[in-house]
C-alpha cells in the first residue's frame, strides 16, 4: 500500500486488500480442485477472477455515487472509483508469485498452490498489522485481528484440503 495515503485512503485500500486477498485464496482452492497439475491456468483464473470482481465493485460503487449524489457521473469521478477499487487486483500479485513459478516449471504444481496459499495467509496477516497499526491497537487487540484475518484464509485453506482430498 502507498504510504502516501491519508487515514481514509489508506483504510479504503486495506479493506479492498483484505477482501482481494480472501477472493484470491478461494480462487486458488477452486483452481487447485479444477486444474490441479496446471498453476498456470490457476493464476490465470485468479487474473481474471479479480479483473471480474473489480469491474463488479467499479460499475456498483459507480452507480452508487451517481444515485447518492444525484448527478451524473463524471469520468474523473469515475476513475477515482476505478483507483479506489483496484487494491481487489493488487491483493493477487503476491499469491500468483508461485502459481507462475509452478508454471515455469520452477517448482511443482502442488508445492506452487500451497505456498500461493500460504503467501496468501501472509499477507491477511500483515494486513491485519497495517490496520492494527493504524489503530494504536493494544497486544491482545493485535493479536485479536490478525487471527481474525488468518482465520478468515484458514477456513480456505481447509476447504481446499476438504475438497482436492
Amino acid at each position: 500500500m502507498t504510504s502516501g495515503l491519508g487515514r481514509v485512503g489508506m483504510g479504503e485500500r486495506l479493506g479492498g486488500y483484505v477482501y482481494g486477498t480472501i477472493v484470491v485464496l478461494a480462487v486458488i482452492v477452486a483452481g487447485a480442485k479444477a486444474y490441479p497439475r496446471e498453476p498456470g491456468h490457476v493464476a490465470i483464473l485468479v487474473v481474471v477472477t479479480t479483473l471480474v470482481f473489480w469491474l463488479a465493485h467499479v460499475y456498483s460503487h459507480a452507480l452508487a455515487h451517481s444515485v447518492s449524489r444525484d448527478q451524473h457521473l463524471s469520468f474523473a469521478a469515475l476513475r477515482n472509483i476505478a483507483r479506489h477499487e483496484a487494491a481487489i487486483v493488487e491483493a493477487a500479485a503476491l499469491p500468483l508469485a508461485p502459481l507462475l513459478l509452478g508454471a515455469l516449471g520452477i517448482m511443482s504444481a502442488r508445492t506452487a498452490g500451497w505456498a500461493a496459499l500460504g503467501v496468501g495467509l501472509a499477507v491477511l496477516g500483515t494486513e491485519g498489522l497495517v490496520f492494527a497499526r493504524a489503530e494504536r491497537l493494544r497486544p491482545l487487540a493485535t493479536f485479536g485481528v490478525v487471527a481474525l484475518n488468518l482465520g478468515l484464509g484458514l477456513v480456505l485453506v481447509a476447504l481446499k484440503v476438504i475438497v482436492t482430498h
